[in-house]
């Protein structure tokens, strides 16, 4: 009774934001929150909680509104993945390489404790086919993952491409990306 009260919950925000989910296993749904941003939650388990509501952000993408005062500290890992392919433009080897310049200048202490996983994915190798399909990897791109005690939610991260040509403004748009997924913030 419960998961038909927070799926017919979940379908009446989805609906008045204009959001759409799609199908992808028995227990996992896809949530568009935006062109740019798609959250995935696990609903395996009946522990497991959806958001209950979406609020409209300033830049009028929607964004998941779990209570953040309990998402403080929830946050086991992020891992931040720069995805290529066997062959990279100059725009694909700078978004990846400011990334990395960014998690080694800011987050040593998150990377050496393992808070904090940071690598460039060929995406066209068989043996990241696993990490392709978990992410949902069509091309080249900067994806987040954010594992908490309720689940694992990504992203792609796209408003980096835009900031390629300052490094500067890259690192640190970047840096505030990463600091609020460590504390369980996936607003924008």
């Amino acid at each position: 009774m419960r998961n038909k009260v927070i799926t017919f919950l979940l379908l009446t925000v989805m609906l008045t934001a204009g959001c759409t989910t799609e199908e992808k296993t028995s227990d996992e749904k896809t949530l568009v929150v935006s062109t740019t941003t798609t959250l995935t939650t696990s609903t395996s388990t009946q522990e497991k909680t959806l958001p209950e509501t979406l609020n409209n952000s300033p830049d009028n993408t929607y964004v998941n509104s779990l209570d953040r005062q309990s998402m403080e500290n929830t946050v086991e890992r992020v891992e931040v993945y720069h995805f290529h392919g066997n062959q990279q433009c100059y725009s694909c080897k700078t978004v990846g390489q400011y990334a990395e310049d960014t998690v080694n200048t800011y987050f040593s202490n998150e990377m050496k404790s393992g808070k904090l996983v940071y690598a460039h994915i060929n995406r066209e190798l068989p043996e990241n086919k696993d990490l392709v399909e978990k992410y949902k990897v069509t091309g080249a791109s900067l994806q987040i993952g954010v594992y908490t005690k309720n689940g694992f939610s990504h992203e792609e991260n796209v408003n980096v491409w835009y900031k390629i040509e300052n490094k500067d403004a890259y690192m640190s748009y970047l840096k505030g990306v990463i600091e609020k997924r460590l504390k369980g913030d996936m607003s924008n």
